[in-house]
């Protein structure tokens, strides 16, 4: 698509000037990213309302119904509960084998925890990565105990990086996984593999039924290593995508699209490929990890950008990238929208890590 050449476009750049976008992060995407105003809540900064300390290589979080969070750390396999700014170890997931990238990784709540009290988690294992089940029993002292894992997939190659990692139920009650091409660049263009992709599965492990592969978890296929997952208001899938020394990558996707990795990245116009909507040429602003979507505006973590990143999203396009706390609280591994309207980040490698909670503007 060509760019934006109207008084739009001057408008777009005035407010991310003012946001603070002067460090050379933040320009408009590029290749064929679609491109919309930035504004509303993506070009006002979310303000801090909060701190929990003492975590250690933090990497996802979820929910439980009361507001206790649940966060998973990578190297020590423990799962953390925080109830009213209190930390608590609930145990060690058994089976972890963490090393490099790999670890204890994403979480996902049943969408019938209510009833089922069921957690996911994506971990690495001794050869592969892989995705397993646990009760979380409330005991009468108020405390949380944790039930005996269940693999329900598994298979997921391994390597000392590009693991993916990101779980998360979707709106139609199935499970997607985010995976890594784990140093295979074989993998991702390989409808057979699983690496390099998006799975669809049900809670059972199974394929999820009407995946475009008939018989097969493979969902979407042509990624590098997918590190976060969220859903708009239209139930419309996007994913937040590392690349390699150039072109970091949001992304919609199409069940059965094929983005490009690792014949491209970003968004060259190629046929055959889905462009992504957003693509941020330097990967030390961004390397983009956790995302979450509230209302219109997308927010995802940066690792190596140390910021978060706010994205304003209009149907199927895709604003301007606005940066916030850029190099503040170091690199943000998740975020995620706690029950009480507000946003919780993940920082990674801090020693000690902490979560940092944000009140969004209105």
């Amino acid at each position: 698509m060509p760019r934006l050449l109207s008084a739009i476009a001057a408008a777009v750049a005035a407010i991310l000037i003012v946001s603070g976008c002067t460090d050379g992060a933040g320009g408009p995407p590029t290749g064929n990213s679609s491109t919309v105003t930035a504004g509303g809540s993506a070009a006002r900064e979310p303000e801090p309302a909060g701190r929990v300390d003492g975590l250690a290589l933090p990497w996802s979080t979820v929910f439980l119904p009361d507001g206790t969070a649940i966060i998973s750390e990578r190297d020590s396999a423990e799962l953390k509960s925080v109830q009213d700014g209190r930390i608590s170890t609930l145990g060690k997931v058994p089976g972890v084998v963490p090393g490099g990238e790999g670890g204890l990784l994403g979480l996902a709540l049943s969408p019938d925890f209510v009833s089922d009290r069921l957690l996911y988690t994506y971990f690495t294992g001794v050869n592969d990565n892989r995705i397993a089940r646990l009760r979380l029993d409330r005991l009468s002292s108020g405390s949380v105990a944790l039930g005996t894992p269940e693999v329900v997939f598994a298979g997921i190659p391994k390597a000392s990086t590009h693991n993916g990692g990101r779980i998360r139920f979707g709106p139609d009650g199935d499970l997607y996984v985010g995976t890594g091409d784990a140093q295979r660049r074989d993998q991702p263009q390989d409808a057979k593999a699983l690496g390099g992709k998006i799975l669809r599965i049900t809670r059972d492990g199974k394929p999820a039924p009407g995946n475009p592969f008939a018989g097969s978890p493979v969902y979407s296929m042509g990624h590098r290593n997918v590190q976060g997952l969220a859903w708009d208001e239209e139930g419309r899938l996007w994913a937040s995508e590392f690349g390699p020394d150039v072109n970091d990558e949001l992304n919609l996707i199409q069940a059965g699209g094929n983005y490009g990795w690792p014949d491209v990245t970003g968004a060259p116009g190629r046929k055959g490929f889905i462009d992504a909507k957003v693509v941020w040429p330097a990967t030390a602003d961004s390397s983009p990890s956790g995302l979450e979507i509230v209302g219109h505006t997308a927010y995802l973590g940066a690792l190596r950008g140390e910021r978060l990143w706010a994205v304003s999203l209009d149907g199927e396009n895709a604003g301007n990238p606005v940066s916030h706390f850029t190099g503040r609280f170091g690199r943000i591994r998740d975020v995620k929208l706690a029950p009480d309207g507000r946003l919780w980040m993940l920082t990674n490698g801090q020693n000690p890590d902490f979560a940092v909670i944000l009140a969004l503007p209105r």
